[in-house]
């Protein structure tokens, strides 16, 4: 597994990747709460915050392609909405619109509810893949330990950003191993080779866990993550987040 691919465009130089990891955050989370609470029908408010997404990602120097291949993650769940549009109830009072003789008509309500879903989640996804794009895990994590994000929470997620990579690594041995046997896995009663897979996956990750947890613990680690002590934030950093949050206010609370 190639154990870069989270991190891999983290250490560009860019305006935005020299911003502090809490600086983005507060901002990212900050456009994502007020997006949602925005009303579908604001139109400009929306256009605002599709604009600053697009100023943030061409500032970050990231490749087109690699923000598309993240921000597909929405499409299952937009193409589910999309499906039950022309199921919706008729005969509402925004009006609708009929494919023709005997085709099923898609209802006002129900394309402001695809649009509502798209734009928001949209807005969310990429406000997520530009701050885990342009800051290093390790850094994110720590800018979420010191904007006082529940320890547990911080814990957990930076053990399974380590350790992800060590069961995969496992994973694709095992499979190596089962296809070296000549595993043709045509037929249902192959399964049980699959499901002895995961069985075995599951106690080598355990064992592994316990291992790791006593070795920690001989060490003398109390469930605290202990990192270097960090520079407070820049007069940069505190402008970028005080006129971010305030064009995004602004937005919401005038359009």
């Amino acid at each position: 597994m190639r154990h870069a691919f989270l991190d891999q465009y983290s250490a560009l130089e860019s305006p935005v990747h020299r911003l502090d990891a809490r600086a983005k955050i507060i901002a990212f989370l900050a456009l994502i709460v007020i997006a949602v609470s925005t009303p579908p029908e604001a139109w400009t408010a929306f256009l605002g915050y599709g604009a600053f997404l697009f100023v943030m990602a061409a500032a970050s120097c990231l490749p087109v392609g690699h923000i598309l291949r993240r921000a597909w993650v929405i499409v299952p769940f937009v193409a589910m909405t999309a499906i039950f549009i022309p199921f919706m109830k008729t005969g509402g009072a925004g009006g609708g619109y009929s494919f023709g003789v005997g085709s099923p008509g898609v209802q006002r309500s129900g394309m402001m509810i695809f649009w509502n879903l798209l734009i928001k989640s949209g807005i969310a996804v990429f406000s997520m893949i530009l701050l885990s794009s342009t800051t290093p895990f390790p850094s994110l994590m720590r800018g979420f330990e010191r904007l006082k994000a529940p320890r547990v929470m911080v814990m957990l997620a930076s053990f399974a950003y380590r350790y992800i990579f060590v069961l995969v690594d496992e994973a694709e041995r095992m499979e190596r191993a089962r296809d070296s046997r000549c595993y043709a896995g045509r037929w249902l009663w192959h399964a049980k080779v699959i499901g002895q897979m995961i069985g075995t996956l599951f106690l080598r990750s355990y064992e592994r866990a316990e291992r790791v947890y006593v070795a920690m613990a001989s060490r003398g680690f109390d469930g605290r993550i202990v990192t270097p002590a960090e520079a407070r934030m820049a007069a940069a950093d505190g402008a970028f987040v005080a006129a971010s949050v305030g064009f995004f206010v602004a937005l919401r609370v005038w359009t």
